[in-house]
């Protein structure tokens, strides 16, 4: 098996002080937006040796950082003036139960006021790497 190198990254940057289960949730959320707006992302469908289908995943390694509250806001201010897209998670999140609330919680937090647990991108890797500047990879 031949390995493969990439020319972008997919990563998710997370607050080192949340609980597991909010890691996993804040994650999950994430890395949804990701997929939905940029199908290219996505390989092929799976099958097993008996011909069950199974969903397509990511075509390449989703990579998960951590970093404090500080070097998340660093990261979305730098992610912004790149022009790179991304996806947010505020702690205000973890209080409300579905889309719209958690759109009217964001709309309702001035961008320089938004309080991160986690952003997700995709981009060159360069500019992933310059964004995440002083991130660890989570462990």
């Amino acid at each position: 098996m031949s390995t493969v190198r990439f020319d972008t990254k997919i990563a998710v940057l997370l607050r080192d002080d949340l609980l597991t289960w909010q890691r996993l949730n804040v994650t999950a959320f994430l890395i949804s937006g990701l997929a939905g707006t940029r199908p290219s992302l996505l390989g092929e469908p799976y099958a097993d040796a008996d011909g069950t289908a199974y969903l397509p995943m990511f075509g390449q390694p989703v990579l998960v950082f951590a970093g404090d509250a500080a070097l998340l806001t660093a990261a979305h201010g730098r992610a912004l003036s790149r022009g790179v897209p991304m996806t947010i998670f505020t702690e205000e999140l973890f209080t409300t139960g579905h889309d719209a609330a958690n759109r009217e919680a964001v709309a309702g937090v001035k961008r320089d006021d938004l309080n991160l647990v986690g952003i997700g991108l995709h981009a060159p890797k360069n500019a992933v790497d310059k964004i995440l500047k002083g991130a660890s990879l989570h462990g």
